[in-house]
């Protein structure tokens, strides 16, 4: 079985000079991917009076926990103050006149809400559609940033590169092929609009009245330049924060065909290093986004 998940791939140009020493501890979530593929590429044969056992996939079970970054999809689901929300109508639930139980629903959703994905042709024509995202930014080495202190006095903070500098000087320079997750501290306020999106109104005029945190434009910048990144995230319903009007920061990393998730929930659950982050979103062949199933492997202490 052939991936082309390549944990160490270099996936933009840098232009930073890396000294040994000055890369990110990532240890754990490597490890693990490693182990994810060996396992995946191994053909199992167990004799019959063999019992199976976990293989190697038996560090997945023991050496870790699986922590869940998606918020559930129901009528509570934040949306776009100008997008549908979600819909989950019945076709059937019930006992058939077979006697057996069956149930079906219809779902309706916009691409952009709740935890979901943008991909890069949201903003960037031509650029990667929500089918043709490579795996190799979907799954990676996570870096978690927490700016939640800052921005819980400031609903329109901007993470900027300063943030990363901070986080860089404690934990190491970001590794190539990171999923960098901005933790602003909103997923605790899902799914009250008026306290996550500033404003619990609808329409066209409720866009005006959006306030929550979001990534600077410089930043994006910045980590196209001199770093390798594969996508980014964040708790917010924007990768560019809520008064913005011309999402400079969507414009800047899509057009490198770079990723983004939104609402992303639980990040307080994730260490800044080490965890490893799977992000699937609903494979729509010419979507601009999806709904995101996104998890992270994180190892125990």
């Amino acid at each position: 079985m052939n991936f082309l998940i390549r944990p160490s791939h270099k996936l933009a140009h840098t232009g930073r000079a890396a000294q040994p020493g000055q890369r990110a501890t990532v240890v754990g979530a490597a490890a693990m991917l490693s182990l994810f593929l060996a396992a995946c590429g191994q053909r199992a044969s167990v004799p019959v009076e063999q019992e199976p056992d976990a293989g190697p996939f038996e560090s997945l079970l023991t050496t870790g926990v699986w922590s869940d970054l998606s918020h559930d999809f129901s009528a509570d689901t934040l949306y776009w103050p100008t997008a549908d929300g979600f819909s989950h109508t019945e076709d059937f639930a019930g006992m058939t006149d077979k006697g057996y139980y069956y149930s079906s629903y219809r779902i309706g959703s916009s691409e952009h809400g709740g935890t979901h994905l943008d991909a890069p042709v949201h903003f960037a024509e031509d650029r990667h559609s929500t089918d043709a995202i490579p795996l190799n930014r979907l799954i990676g080495p996570g870096a978690v940033i927490n700016v939640s202190a800052r921005a819980a006095t400031n609903a329109d903070y901007q993470v900027g590169i300063e943030d990363i500098r901070q986080w860089e000087r404690k934990h190491g320079v970001l590794p190539d092929g990171a999923i960098v997750l901005f933790n602003t501290g909103w997923h605790r306020r899902w799914p009250d609009a008026q306290r996550y999106l500033g404003t619990a109104e609808r329409g066209e005029q409720a866009v005006a009245k959006l306030h929550f945190p979001g990534i600077d434009p410089q930043l994006a910048q910045w980590l196209i330049d001199q770093r390798s990144i594969a996508a980014v995230g964040i708790d917010t319903a924007s990768i560019d924060y809520g008064q913005s009007t011309q999402f400079m920061t969507h414009r800047i990393l899509f057009e490198q065909n770079i990723p983004g998730f939104e609402n992303v929930a639980n990040l307080d659950a994730l260490p800044a290093t080490g965890a490893l982050i799977v992000a699937l979103p609903m494979k729509i062949r010419g979507g601009s986004g999806g709904p995101l199933r996104i998890v992270a492997w994180v190892p125990k202490p």
